[in-house]
């Protein structure tokens, strides 16, 4: 059978694993699988050399493996609850460039291996070197080891208070996104007005067309002014990241 410290290492590796491969900042495409196989299985080291003895461990194959499906669900909700922040950016960027009549202008999207609006792309870019220019990246390791001590190994288990609390995170995607693309949606509603007073003004005037021209050019001004706004809501909601792990550890640990 495996040794204890193994059997730790690998249960650990499974949910931060699981958690690497979920969060956005560490699951792009670009980021080497290797280099995250490695940091997981480096993070997992050092935090099991401090982890108590597992509770009812596993004896046999069976239920080794039921531990480890419970391990890598755990790593799942913590990725995906870590990064709604990015979710809702990749939201933002594509009301915005709805808004500014971006829409056609798609490129290649690294972290999705899809192509995606190019502001979209901006935004996620803006929120990954925040994440990590601010050491946040720091507290976001801590906050993945402390839920091993509020949520030991193997000991997770879904309720409805669990369930009901990632659908309302889920639910902030959209209300984030619309905050973020606020200021570029105004303009574009008055544009839109003023625009339409013209066409009764002047039926000769092609309106539609015309308009292209003003939403792109007051929304990029816009959102040139607003960046340094969406900057600092960006870096209020990743010091939250550690905060809502904890918080989904206790809700999964709660019996």
């Amino acid at each position: 059978m495996l040794s204890f410290f193994t059997l730790t290492w690998m249960l650990a590796f499974s949910r931060i694993g699981a958690m690497l491969l979920v969060f956005p900042a560490f699951s792009a495409t670009t980021f080497p699988v290797r280099l995250r196989i490695a940091l997981a299985a480096i993070l997992a080291y050092i935090i099991s050399l401090a982890l108590p003895s597992i509770p009812a461990a596993p004896a046999t194959l069976g239920s080794i493996v039921g531990f480890l499906v419970i391990e890598i669900s755990v790593g799942v909700f913590l990725g995906f609850v870590g990064g709604i922040v990015f979710y809702a950016l990749e939201s933002a960027g594509r009301i915005i460039a709805t808004e500014m009549g971006l829409t056609m202008t798609a490129e290649f999207d690294p972290f999705n291996a899809a192509r995606t609006d190019a502001l979209s792309t901006m935004l996620t870019f803006l929120a990954i070197t925040l994440f990590f220019s601010a050491d946040l990246h720091h507290w976001f390791l801590i906050g993945l080891q402390r839920s091993f001590e509020i949520l030991p190994i193997g000991q997770a288990r879904l309720g409805a208070n669990t369930l009901a609390d990632i659908v309302s995170r889920t639910s902030r995607i959209f209300v984030q996104a619309t905050l973020l693309a606020a200021p570029i949606m105004a303009v574009s509603f008055l544009i839109n007005v003023m625009f339409s007073v013209l066409g009764r003004a002047v039926p000769q005037m092609n309106v539609f067309v015309e308009s292209f021209a003003f939403r792109i050019m007051a929304g990029l001004i816009v959102f040139g002014l607003t960046l340094e706004l969406m900057a600092q809501h960006i870096m209020n909601w990743l010091r939250n990241v550690p905060d809502d792990f904890l918080r989904v550890a206790q809700l999964l640990g709660a019996h």
